[in-house]
């Protein structure tokens, strides 16, 4: 996914170390290091709390593209985000099942991501917004606009 390469930029701009890093998220310096390091998927609520914390957008971390900020809402609503991952599954017309395989997951755990009692896993979210162009940020409720990268 790369996106270890920007925490590490943002993380070093501001000459904070593992240890600071990882009190900002509530995890031990040694396993933010793994993040950074992408030894370790960092888990997207941590990634979410890192790109607050900085102001940055998740598609930059992401390398979707360069806009590091838009106008933005900093806080996770998992009501629009299941709503929006459902709707946007709709709008590309696959079913469940469809939209799970494509994920290499079973359809029970994607519709347990779309009823809002889980967040999507980082590594879908990556999938998803890789193959059909549109923005993480929009998916999980931050941002109403870009919807679609360029």
């Amino acid at each position: 996914m790369n996106y270890g390469l920007k925490l590490k930029e943002l993380r070093e701009r501001l000459g904070l170390t593992f240890v600071e890093m990882g009190k900002i998220i509530n995890v031990s310096d040694s396993l933010y290091s793994r993040y950074e390091k992408e030894k370790q998927t960092i888990p997207l609520k941590h990634l979410i709390t890192v790109c607050n914390y900085f102001d940055v957008s998740l598609d930059y971390i992401l390398g979707f593209n360069e806009s590091k900020k838009y106008s933005s809402n900093n806080n996770l609503d998992m009501k629009k985000v299941s709503l929006r991952i459902k709707s946007f599954r709709k709008e590309i017309n696959l079913t469940q099942l469809q939209i799970a395989n494509f994920l290499h997951i079973d359809q029970p755990t994607w519709s347990i991501y779309e009823s809002g009692k889980s967040l999507i896993g980082l590594p879908f979210l990556f999938m998803i917004c890789k193959k059909y162009n549109i923005s993480a940020d929009y998916l999980l409720g931050k941002t109403d606009s870009p919807k679609y990268l360029k």
